[in-house]
């Protein structure tokens, strides 16, 4: 492969590194995610083996999608934008491959540990504290390394992208440290540091703010980069981007006490985090018209650039999952929805359709530039993945939403004595079929994965150079 001169002047191959591993890893973490909703369906494929278990495997496929695939999209693409955006070098190519080599050691040992039984029992948090030091120490590596990139920076101007990505690194290191704070008994167990109450308060301070800054700030940061990019427009409006960001930073805080409606937390707190939601609102939406808005005066680019498509369409999803979290926060909505499939509908419109569509569209725009190649080897190939990706993403969150609301009634109809209607084992039954449509659209996700490796392997192996 002959280097472009961007590639002699910037650090393109932990770029490229990360690019490939992001698209590996997506199939890893989805295959998982297939692999258990057929347990759902066919209970036996669990194999009686306790290292294939639901319980055990769940977080492995949670892990796997968000740090693992998410993660590497994150790194490089905004390892990518900050030397763009800056006109600069990465800080040290040594400092690169260090957060590179010990990203995928962490994920590694997440892969090995979950199915083993080793976690700590917190959402997106299950990693032992051994592991949770590594994690610590490799995202301070990165943070070094991307703020020492924009200190040398050649532009006085700091672009929008890099603030979104700076308070993604900030905020998810502070969320991680405190909340992984535990007592250690042995080397692969460990007890929070925190008690009863106190601890699902600190848990879904961190969990909520996982999603409001590993994926939605850094996934905005990869939207305010690439939309523009791709579209070969100007952001619609720069100063609504600024406003955008900080209505974000200061309200998404707060939101995290919703996923407590209903429990022991303080009722005075459930409320603050579903008013925090609502207002939520605003800024969520206020990023995504931003976004697609940006195609003003270039919308004919949608029907020949299946890219602009999957970059476009996941912000529509961002704006759909983002008023349907706030709609789910209030608490008569929420005594509906809570515990129920509604809520697996809901993470998976986020998921799915916002950072899984929107890192691929990123990843197809990259993939060209990290091998120097014209363009990706079949555009009609990222056609079919796009449309593989939205019908697979309408199939898993419309049958979620129909078993939710299913369970949801079923489990609060009382007879007139008052006691249940129906048995959990009834609504169980009941929400079968949703299993099943939920196992279709997983799959037809997965697959469109495959089609997008085919397709980047292709790319890696052309001949065809982009002079």
């Amino acid at each position: 492969m002959n280097s472009s001169p961007e590639q002699s002047v910037y650090n393109y191959k932990v770029v490229r590194q990360f690019t490939v591993m992001t698209v590996v890893w997506g199939i890893v973490g989805m295959l998982v995610g297939v692999l258990i909703a057929a347990q759902l369906v066919w209970p036996w494929l669990n194999f009686d083996l306790p290292w294939l278990h639901f319980g055990r495997l769940r977080p492995l496929h949670t892990n796997a999608v968000i740090f693992a695939f998410g993660g590497c999209a994150l790194f490089a693409c905004s390892l990518y934008v900050v030397q763009r955006t800056c006109q600069a070098r990465l800080l040290s190519d040594g400092l690169a491959s260090i957060v590179f080599w010990g990203w995928q050691l962490i994920i590694l040992l997440a892969a090995l540990s979950l199915p083993l039984g080793f976690t700590s029992g917190k959402e997106y948090a299950e990693l032992e504290w051994p592991i949770d030091i590594l994690i610590a120490i490799v995202w301070v590596c990165y943070a070094i390394l991307f703020f020492g990139t924009i200190m040398k920076r050649k532009t006085a101007h700091i672009y929008v992208a890099n603030w979104f990505f700076g308070a993604f690194i900030i905020t998810v290191a502070v969320l991680h440290i405190v909340n992984s704070l535990a007592i250690p008994v042995t080397a692969t167990k460990s007890y929070s540091a925190y008690a009863g109450a106190i601890d699902a308060m600190v848990q879904w301070w961190y969990g909520h703010n996982a999603v409001g800054f590993f994926l939605t700030a850094g996934f905005l940061g990869i939207m305010y980069y690439f939309v523009p990019k791709q579209a070969e427009r100007p952001v619609y409006s720069y100063r609504l981007s600024i406003v955008h960001f900080w209505a974000l930073i200061a309200v998404y805080m707060w939101a995290g006490p919703h996923h407590l409606h209903y429990t022991a937390l303080p009722d005075w707190a459930q409320s603050l985090g579903m008013v925090m939601s609502l207002i939520l609102l605003a800024p969520s939406w206020g990023g995504m018209i931003n976004g697609i808005m940006t195609l003003s005066g270039a919308w004919h680019k949608l029907r020949t650039d299946p890219i602009l498509r999957f970059l476009i369409v996941s912000l529509s999803f961002y704006g759909m999952s983002t008023f349907e979290g706030p709609m789910m926060s209030i608490k008569t909505v929420n005594a509906l929805s809570h515990y129920t499939d509604w809520t697996i509908g809901h993470v998976h419109s986020g998921a799915l359709g916002w950072v899984a569509m929107v890192s691929i569209g990123a990843i197809y725009h990259l993939v060209p530039v990290m091998f120097d190649r014209k363009q990706m080897y079949s555009v009609e190939l990222i056609n079919v993945h796009f449309w593989m990706s939205t019908i697979g993403t309408v199939l898993y969150i419309t049958s979620m939403w129909v078993n939710g609301i299913i369970q949801g009634l079923m489990w609060r109809a009382y007879n007139l004595d008052g006691t249940l209607t129906y048995s959990f084992v009834e609504s169980v039954q009941a929400s079968y079929p949703g299993y099943v449509v939920r196992l279709l659209g997983g799959g037809i996700f997965f697959l469109g994965m495959l089609v997008m490796a085919y397709n980047v392997w292709k790319t890696a192996r052309s001949s065809e150079t982009s002079r």
